[in-house]
């Protein structure tokens, strides 16, 4: 029996009655079509108007499902190292299992989020963000090869920052670093705590907070 590829999913932000970051999605999702053999949809429209909220379009191989919703807060994320391992998920599809394993682990705990670690232990990705760190004024993320998401959102730190570094990390040698989580929905925040213990802030993280929407 032939495997039917998982429906693609973009959550587009409107704000300020634009979809500002519209050309790095149609980006993303030109890309996974074709690597996963869905057709990219011949017309879609640039979403807009109307209040601040979310766009969200599932692009599978039975056409566009469209839907939207509020938007979530943007405060700093007391976050949690989950005990569902990462698996690779190079492509934003519906199948999201281990994602929901890892967020209801961390809503019974108390958390706003998971961090979820490779299966040799290097930083993957949490729930719903991208992950990234300061090693001194560079600014750090996990290396595309470990099988993250390409976010939208570390897509635009890329252009604000000039370039964001791979690597293959630890916990152990994340210690002591400022993290910062972003996605292209709520943009930048800080990691106010992991594990509970409290994070050092980063007068950069809010530079670039203030600066992500074009």
């Amino acid at each position: 029996m032939r495997h039917t590829p998982s429906a693609l999913i973009e959550t587009i932000r409107i704000r300020n009655g634009e979809a500002p970051l519209w050309y790095l999605h149609l980006r993303r999702l030109a890309s996974s079509c074709k690597a996963l053999g869905i057709p990219l949809p011949g017309a879609l429209e640039v979403p807009g108007g109307g209040s601040d909220r979310v766009h969200r379009l599932e692009v599978g191989m039975r056409g566009v499902q469209v839907s939207e919703r509020l938007t979530g807060p943007a405060a700093p994320v007391r976050m949690m190292v989950s005990k569902v391992a990462h698996h690779s998920y190079p492509y934003k599809t519906t199948d999201r299992a281990q994602f929901d394993r890892a967020f209801d682990g961390a809503r019974a705990a108390g958390m706003d989020d998971a961090l979820l670690l490779t299966p040799g232990g290097f930083v993957a990705e949490a729930v719903i963000w991208s992950v990234l760190w300061w090693e001194g004024p560079q600014l750090c993320g996990p290396a595309f090869d470990l099988g993250i998401l390409p976010g939208v959102g570390r897509a635009r730190l890329t252009e604000l920052a000039g370039k964001v570094e791979e690597r293959r990390s630890t916990l152990k040698e994340l210690q002591g670093l400022p993290l910062l989580l972003v996605n292209a929905v709520r943009g930048v925040v800080p990691v106010l705590s992991l594990d509970g213990l409290p994070l050092p802030e980063s007068r950069e993280t809010e530079a670039l907070a203030a600066r992500f929407w074009p």
